[in-house]
């Protein structure tokens, strides 16, 4: 079915392009949520009179989506967790986590827009995107901290005993 796209859509294209997709998709998503509207004649013409408005709104929706980028970009996330032997959490970080951080701060994301590159579940510094817009991508720093005042790394106790031992008290 051939659609002419109302908004911007995530692998398909942004407003005013006339694009083919399969019918149960055009009817069941994209027609009923205002997404897309049928490409005959008179929407064609339609389209074509008002592509400058068209292309106002386009803008305007990049300017919104490159001012969030450059929100979200400044923020550095923080997480406290329990962390057992060698800086392992228990249990992980996950985009419901980041998407909750963020809407705290004011800024409201959904969690499916959160892609984490690798699980979470030590303690360091990592890195998530999100996707705000077709076309425009974010990355924020996130940190995870442990609950604990410092966390120790020891690999077997008797090396622990002998460096306690080889220190000046």
């Amino acid at each position: 079915m051939r659609i002419i796209l109302q908004e911007p859509v995530e692998h398909l294209g942004n407003i005013g392009e006339l694009v083919t997709v399969a019918d149960g998709y055009a009817r069941n998503y994209l027609l009923p949520t205002g997404r897309a509207i049928i490409a005959n004649e008179s929407n064609i013409s339609y389209v074509k009179h008002h592509l400058r408005s068209l292309e106002k709104k386009r803008m305007r929706l990049q300017a919104e989506g490159e001012a969030l980028r450059d929100r979200l970009l400044s923020l550095r996330l923080e997480f406290e967790r329990k962390v057992g032997e060698n800086g392992k959490l228990f249990g992980s970080v996950t985009a419901m986590d980041i998407a909750e951080k963020i809407r705290a701060c004011g800024i409201e994301i959904d969690r499916r827009k959160i892609e984490l590159p690798e699980v979470i579940k030590s303690v360091g510094d990592f890195k998530a995107l999100v996707k705000v817009q077709v076309g425009i991508v974010a990355e924020i720093n996130i940190a995870v901290l442990s609950d604990q005042e410092e966390v120790v790394l020891v690999e077997n106790d008797k090396d622990a005993a002998a460096a306690g031992e080889a220190l000046p008290a």
